[in-house]
C-alpha cells in the first residue's frame, strides 16, 4: 500500500485525491496539509478520508508510513516542498509550473537524483486520448516534416480571478497566462515538436489592471531544420477554444482532431489527397484508448513507477524543466525585446528568482487581496475532442 500526503488542499486538490480514492486498493490519503484548515475538513469530508491533518508540512518529512506526496500549493512554495520531501525520501508528484525558475528547476533535480526518488511533474493533458493519437501520428512520419505548428492556448478569466491572495503577481504566481496557463499546451508541443533553436515574443496586460503580470502572449519559435511555430497563451479568450495545429509537408493534423492532405497539381495548386487522409485516419484509430486519462492517467503512471520500483514516468523532472525552459525563454524575450537562444544558460539574467524579479514588469499595481472565494469550481483545459 502506498501512502500518500497531499500538501495544499485549493481546487486542483480535489483532482489529485479524486484519482487516489478511485485506487483504493493500491494508496491511501494518509495526510492532508494546508494552513486553511476548513479546506482541508471540506475536503476530508467530500473524499470521506480516513486522514490527518496538519497546518505544517515539516511534520510529515520524518513520518515513515508516507511514501508519496502530491504539491497542490501556490507555485511559489513548489520548489521548496519538492526538495524537502525528496531529501526525505518521498516520492514527489508536482503540480504545474515545476518551479518559479530555472535554477529551482536544477535543485529540485540535483535533490531528486541524490535520493533516488520519483519527480514527477503534473501534465495531465499527455494523458488525454486525443493527444495521446495525436502524438502517435506524428510519430509514424505519414505527414512528412512538420513545417508549421499552431498552439491556441485560449482562456478566459474575469477580472476578479486576480483578486486571490498569491494571483496577479510576479514574487508568488510567478507569471501570468505565460506561466500559469500556456504551460498546459507548451508540455504538449515541445512533447510532440521537441525544443526549439530560437524564441521571439510579446507579452501584454489587456484587461486586468489588478495584476502585475501579463494576460496575453504571441511567441513565435524557430527550429533549426527551419520549422516554425507560434504560441497564444491567452485568459481573455471568450469561449476557452484550444488547439494544437501541425502542419506538415503532406497533411495537417490537430486536436480537436481534423486531417487534411494536399497533393499538387501540375500548376503548383493544391488538390485533395483522400488516401493519404484515410491512412493517417487510421493509424489515428489503431491506439488503444487510455484506461485512466487526465490527473488518473498520470498518477496511474506514478503508482505504476512506484510498485515497480522504477524511476520511469512519462513527465519527470527533466520533461518538466523543459517547458519551463521555454515558458523563460518566452519571457526573456518579450521583456528584452531581443531574440532568445535555447537552451538557456546560468548567464541568463532571468535563471534565478532574483534575476526574474529584478527584471518583470509590472503591468499594474495589485490592490486587492482574497484569501479564497466561495466557489471551489474550476476548469483544467478545453476541450481537445473531436468537434
Amino acid at each position: 500500500m502506498i501512502n500518500v500526503a497531499i500538501i495544499g488542499t485549493g481546487s486542483v486538490a480535489n483532482s489529485h485525491i479524486e484519482a487516489y480514492t478511485l485506487f483504493a486498493e493500491r494508496c491511501k490519503v494518509m495526510a492532508l496539509i494546508d494552513s486553511h484548515e476548513e479546506k482541508a475538513i471540506e475536503l476530508k469530508e467530500k473524499f470521506q478520508l480516513d486522514c490527518l491533518f496538519m497546518k505544517d508540512y515539516h511534520e510529515l518529512l520524518n513520518n515513515e508510513e508516507i511514501n508519496l506526496v502530491s504539491i497542490s500549493t501556490p507555485p511559489q512554495f513548489h520548489a521548496q516542498i519538492a526538495i524537502d520531501f525528496l531529501r526525505a525520501g518521498k516520492h514527489v508528484l508536482v503540480e504545474k509550473p515545476m518551479a518559479l525558475s530555472l535554477e529551482e528547476c536544477d535543485q529540485m533535480l540535483e535533490a531528486a537524483a541524490e535520493s533516488g526518488c520519483i519527480l514527477s511533474v503534473v501534465g495531465q493533458n499527455r494523458f488525454l486520448d486525443p493527444v495521446l493519437r495525436l502524438k502517435h501520428t506524428l510519430d509514424s512520419g505519414l505527414l512528412g516534416k512538420i513545417v508549421h505548428a499552431q498552439v491556441d492556448s485560449f482562456w478566459w478569466r474575469g477580472h476578479s480571478y486576480y483578486d486571490l491572495w498569491w494571483r496577479g503577481t510576479w514574487e508568488k504566481e510567478g507569471g501570468g497566462s505565460t506561466l500559469n496557463h500556456g504551460v498546459h499546451h507548451m508540455d504538449m508541443l515541445q512533447w510532440m515538436m521537441g525544443m526549439p533553436q530560437t524564441v521571439q515574443a510579446v507579452i501584454s496586460n489587456t484587461s486586468h489592471d489588478n495584476a502585475e503580470v501579463e494576460d496575453l502572449s504571441i511567441a513565435i519559435l524557430s527550429y533549426p531544420n527551419g520549422s516554425l511555430a507560434q504560441i497564444t497563451s491567452s485568459v481573455v479568450h471568450h469561449g476557452q477554444e484550444q488547439q494544437l495545429v501541425f502542419q506538415g509537408e503532406r497533411a495537417r493534423i490537430s486536436a480537436p482532431w481534423k486531417v487534411y492532405a494536399s497533393t499538387s497539381q501540375e500548376n503548383g495548386f493544391p488538390e485533395r489527397n483522400p488516401a493519404l487522409e484515410e491512412e493517417i485516419e487510421q493509424v489515428y484509430n489503431s491506439l488503444v484508448p487510455v484506461i485512466y486519462s487526465g490527473h488518473t492517467g498520470q498518477i496511474d503512471n506514478v503508482l505504476q513507477a512506484i510498485e515497480n520500483n522504477s524511476l520511469q514516468v512519462l513527465i519527470d523532472g527533466q520533461e518538466g524543466r523543459k517547458t519551463l525552459e521555454l515558458i523563460t525563454a518566452i519571457y526573456e524575450a518579450a521583456i528584452t525585446a531581443k531574440p532568445v537562444n535555447l537552451p538557456l544558460t546560468k548567464s541568463s539574467k532571468f535563471y534565478t528568482r532574483e534575476g526574474f524579479l529584478a527584471n518583470a514588469p509590472r503591468f499594474h499595481a495589485k490592490l486587492k487581496s482574497v484569501d479564497s472565494f466561495q466557489s471551489n469550481e474550476i476548469s483544467l483545459g478545453g476541450n481537445l475532442e473531436q468537434t
